[in-house]
C-alpha cells in the first residue's frame, strides 16, 4: 500500500464513520482515530510521510473556518468571559502545571522543553469538542462555550509553544520579548484577518456565481493562515478573524442556491478533513513506538502522570471559575451562556479532548538545537504528548456519551421551541408587511390578495404550527395534506421531466452543455 492508497482509505473512512458513529452512538473522530491505530498496527501499511510543518497549515484552516460557520460574533462577545478564562487563562495554567511536573519527573528535560510540552498538550481540540458535543444533544450554552474555547485556545497555546521552542533551541529567554511576541502576533493576525475578510467580501459581490463564491471561501482560510504566519502573526487567529467577519456579514437573503451550495460544500470539507486529521493521529502510532525504544514502562508512567495533571487541572480550574461566572452572570450579564449546574460543569470538564493541533506541534519539534546538539528529550516529549492525546481522545471521547446520559444533561428544548416560535412570527409579519407595501402601490385582484394573505401566514405556520389555535390548526393540517399531495405529484412530474432531459444526453447530435443548462433550470425550479 502506498501513500495515495492510504489517503483514499482515510477519505473512505471519513465518510463511513459518520453513519457508523450515529448508529453506535459514538463520535466519528474517535472512530477514525481507532481506525488509524488499527491501520498503524498492520505490517503492510506504510508510515505517514507528511512533513510536520505542513500538518497545521493544511488541516487547521478549513476545520476552523467550517467551525466558525456554526457560530457568530454575537455568541463570542456574549461569552467572552468564560471563553477567555478557558482559552487563555486555563491554557497558561495547564502549561505551567505540566511543565513543572514534567521537569521534575523526566530526567534531562530542561524547563524550556517542559514548557513546550505543556503548551502542546494544553489546548483541547476544537474539532473533537464540537464534533462530539454536537452529536450529544447538549445545551446550546455548553456547545457555545466549548466551541469558543476550542477556537481560541490554539492561539494562546501555539504562541507559547513557539516561545518555548525558541528558548530551548537558542538557550536564551526573555520575558519581555515573549510578552511582546504574544501581543505582536495577535495584532498582526487580527489585521491580516480583517483585511482578507474585507477583500473577500468585495470579491464575492463581484463574482456573483455561487460556485465561484464557494471556491473563493475554500482559498480564503488558507490565504489568511499563510499570510499571517509569513508576517510572524498567529495563523489560527487570522483565520478566526476572517471567518467571523464573513460569517457576520449580511449576505443576500434571496441567494438561496448560493447559501445551500456553500453550506453543503463546507459540510463535505469538514467531514473529509476531520476524518483525515483524526485518522492521522492513529497512524502516528508508528512514531510513538519508535520514540519509546524499549522504555515503554517508564515512559508510560510519565505519560500517566501528565495525563492526570492535564485532566485534574481542568477540573480544579472549572469548579471555581464556573462558580465565579455564575455569580457575575447573575449580577450583570443575562445573555452570557455558561454552565448552570455541577452536572454541566462535569460534562465540560470531560469534554477537554486533545487532538490535531497537539499532534502537529509534537511532531514539529526540531531535531537539533542551534549548537548542533539533539533537542533535549524530544522522544520523551512526543511519547508523553501522544499518551495525553490518546487518553483524552479515546477514553473521554468514548465515555462522554455515557456520562451525558448518566447525568441527564440535555438541550433546553423549550427555549429552542420558543425561539423557533418567535422567529416564525417575525417571518410571517415581515411577509405581511411587504404584501401591504405592494398592495399600496399595485392593484391586486381580490382572490389573489386573499391567497397571498394565507401564504404569509403559511410562512410562519410551516416553521411553527403553534401559531394557530386548535381549530385553525386542524384546518391547516388538512390543507397541508392537500398541498403535500399536490407537491408530491409536482415532484413526480419534475422527476419525469428531468429523466427525459437526461436521456437526451445520449442521443445523436445532442449538445451536453445545452442539456446540462436545461437540467440546471429544472433543478433550480425543483429546489425553489
Amino acid at each position: 500500500m502506498d501513500q495515495l492508497a492510504l489517503l483514499l482509505l482515510l477519505l473512505l473512512g471519513a465518510v463511513i464513520t459518520v453513519p457508523l458513529g450515529d448508529r453506535l452512538g459514538l463520535p466519528a473522530p474517535v472512530l477514525m482515530t481507532l481506525g488509524g491505530i488499527v491501520l498503524a498496527l498492520l505490517p503492510f501499511v506504510p508510515n505517514v510521510n507528511v512533513p510536520p510543518e505542513y500538518i497545521l497549515p493544511l488541516v487547521l484552516p478549513p476545520l476552523l473556518y467550517a467551525a466558525v460557520q456554526r457560530t457568530s460574533w454575537r455568541q463570542f462577545t456574549a461569552n467572552y468571559r468564560p471563553i477567555l478564562l478557558l482559552a487563555v487563562a486555563l491554557v497558561f495554567v495547564t502549561t505551567a502545571a505540566v511543565a513543572g511536573v514534567a521537569n521534575a519527573i523526566v530526567p534531562g528535560l530542561p524547563l524550556a522543553a517542559a514548557v513546550a510540552l505543556g503548551a502542546l498538550v494544553a489546548p483541547p481540540d476544537p474539532v473533537a469538542a464540537t464534533a462530539v458535543a454536537g452529536q450529544l444533544g447538549l445545551p446550546r450554552r455548553l456547545v457555545s462555550v466549548l466551541e469558543g474555547e476550542g477556537l481560541f485556545n490554539d492561539v494562546t497555546a501555539i504562541v507559547l509553544y513557539h516561545v518555548a521552542i525558541a528558548a530551548a533551541v537558542t538557550g536564551t529567554f526573555s520575558w519581555g520579548g515573549a510578552v511582546g511576541q504574544f501581543f505582536l502576533s495577535a495584532a498582526v493576525a487580527v489585521a491580516v484577518g480583517l483585511a482578507l475578510g474585507w477583500v473577500s467580501k468585495k470579491m464575492m459581490s463581484m463574482l456573483g456565481d455561487a460556485t465561484l463564491q464557494t471556491g473563493l471561501t475554500l482559498l480564503v482560510p488558507f490565504a489568511s493562515y499563510i499570510l499571517a504566519e509569513e508576517l510572524h502573526g498567529s495563523g489560527v487567529l487570522a483565520v478566526l478573524t476572517t471567518a467571523l467577519l464573513l460569517a457576520g456579514t449580511a449576505l443576500d437573503a434571496d441567494d438561496v442556491l448560493g447559501r445551500i451550495t456553500g453550506q453543503t460544500f463546507w459540510h463535505v470539507v469538514d467531514t473529509l478533513v476531520t476524518g483525515i486529521a483524526f485518522g492521522l493521529i492513529g497512524l502516528e502510532l508508528h512514531t510513538v513506538i519508535r520514540a519509546a525504544e524499549g522504555r515503554e514502562g517508564q515512559m508510560i508512567g510519565w505519560g500517566v502522570a501528565i495525563v492526570a495533571v492535564v485532566v485534574g487541572v481542568r477540573l480544579l480550574w472549572l469548579l471555581p471559575t464556573t462558580w465565579l461566572a455564575q455569580k457575575m452572570h447573575s449580577l450583570r450579564d443575562e445573555n452570557e451562556e455558561i454552565p448552570t449546574s455541577w452536572r454541566e460543569t462535569v460534562v465540560m470538564w470531560w469534554s477537554g479532548m486533545r487532538g490535531v493541533a497537539s499532534v502537529a506541534l509534537a511532531l514539529a519539534i526540531p531535531l537539533t538545537t542551534d549548537d548542533g546538539k539533539p533537542f533535549p528529550a524530544r522522544d520523551e516529549i512526543i511519547f508523553i504528548a501522544f499518551c495525553v492525546i490518546m487518553a483524552t481522545l479515546l477514553v473521554q471521547g468514548l465515555t462522554l456519551p455515557w456520562l451525558v446520559r448518566k447525568l441527564g444533561v440535555t438541550a433546553d428544548t423549550d427555549a429552542e421551541h420558543k425561539l423557533e416560535h418567535d422567529l416564525a412570527i417575525r417571518a410571517a409579519k415581515a411577509a405581511r408587511r411587504r404584501l401591504k407595501e405592494i398592495e399600496a402601490t399595485e392593484e391586486l385582484p381580490e382572490d389573489i390578495s386573499e391567497r397571498l394573505q394565507r401564504g404569509a401566514l403559511d410562512i410562519g405556520v410551516r416553521i411553527s404550527p403553534d401559531l394557530l389555535d386548535d381549530e385553525r390548526r386542524e384546518w391547516w393540517v388538512q390543507r397541508a395534506e392537500r398541498v403535500a399531495a399536490m407537491s408530491r405529484v409536482q415532484r413526480e412530474m419534475m422527476s419525469a421531466a428531468r429523466r427525459e432531459v437526461l436521456s437526451a444526453r445520449n442521443e445523436p447530435g445532442a449538445d451536453p452543455e445545452v442539456v446540462d443548462r436545461v437540467l440546471r433550470q429544472l433543478d433550480v425550479r425543483s429546489l425553489r
